[in-house]
């Protein structure tokens, strides 16, 4: 199972990151438990993990208009994660890029 799916660069997520230096979003598997998150941001970033809080977000009904008439649809389902790390201790997203 691969538990990181994507890091989280919101708007909102870089806000939080602003006044936390030391958190961070990720986006995770929906079936990971927040021990596997933890061991896999330490194994993937070399970083020491003080708590993972998570959090399951539903998808929206989406809805658009069209020449051939409406078409509904669903977006998925995720788990967010947001990790905190010890004092001291940074993940740089923009290093490969």
């Amino acid at each position: 199972m691969e538990v990181l799916i994507k890091p989280l660069i919101t708007e909102k997520m870089t806000a939080v990151t602003e006044k936390f230096p030391n958190r961070y979003g990720f986006v995770v598997d929906k079936r990971a438990s927040k021990s596997q998150i933890k061991q896999a941001v330490e194994e993937m970033y070399q970083v020491d993990v003080a708590s993972v809080n998570t959090m399951v977000y539903l998808g929206k009904q989406k809805t658009r208009y069209t020449k051939t008439g409406i078409q509904s649809g669903r977006k998925p389902n995720f788990k967010k994660a947001i990790v905190t790390l010890v004092e001291g201790q940074t993940i740089d997203f923009y290093s490969n890029i």
